[in-house]
């Protein structure tokens, strides 16, 4: 007999399997595990699509992937202090992000999806090569973690909670001694 999170496994694999759930031209980072509520498969892929383009942002930079994730009327509710709301703050977060961290990769440890919403487990990764405020980069591998509930509407993310570990990115850019 198979076990229910085996059988749900087989039903997510049907369902990737069945439909495509990105453009021939998008590379999207795919979730290490991804946890959807009973009977919300097929209303789940747009909120899982957005989350995965959004990632996609966050790994290359490219505009794009933002602009396709993110809705016209985008929120970040936890903006923090001096970035722009909407898009445009997202785009300069990520260019200040790459300027220290080139390599930048956003990977999704975990996705859970229930009714219009999106909570991933991200880890971010690369190398500090660049410049951050007076530092410059030397090379160091960088990892910290970070936690986003995403509300989804109409296939594209309204309104983002965020908490990342910057306390570690700190650290690890040498900013705050650990």
């Amino acid at each position: 007999m198979l076990s229910q999170s085996f059988a749900r496994s087989l039903c997510l694999f049907a369902i990737f399997a069945a439909r495509p759930v990105a453009s021939a031209d998008e590379t999207l980072p795919t979730p290490r595990s991804i946890i959807l509520a009973t009977g919300q498969e097929q209303a789940a892929q747009p909120m899982i699509l957005a989350a995965r383009r959004y990632a996609a942002f966050w790994n290359t930079g490219e505009a794009r992937y933002a602009e396709a994730a993110l809705a016209q009327n985008f929120v970040d509710r936890t903006l923090p202090s001096g970035r722009q709301q909407g898009i445009k703050g997202v785009l300069e977060a990520s260019k200040n992000f790459r300027a220290a961290i080139p390599d930048l990769r956003a990977e999704i440890e975990e996705l859970l999806v229930v009714s219009d919403r999106a909570v991933l487990r991200y880890i971010f990764t690369g190398h500090f090569t660049g410049t951050f405020k007076d530092l410059k980069g030397d090379g160091r591998a960088i990892s910290f973690r970070a936690v986003d509930i995403y509300r989804v509407q109409n296939g594209q993310i309204s309104d983002n909670w965020h908490l990342e570990d910057n306390l570690s990115l700190m650290e690890q850019l040498g900013v705050v001694k650990p």
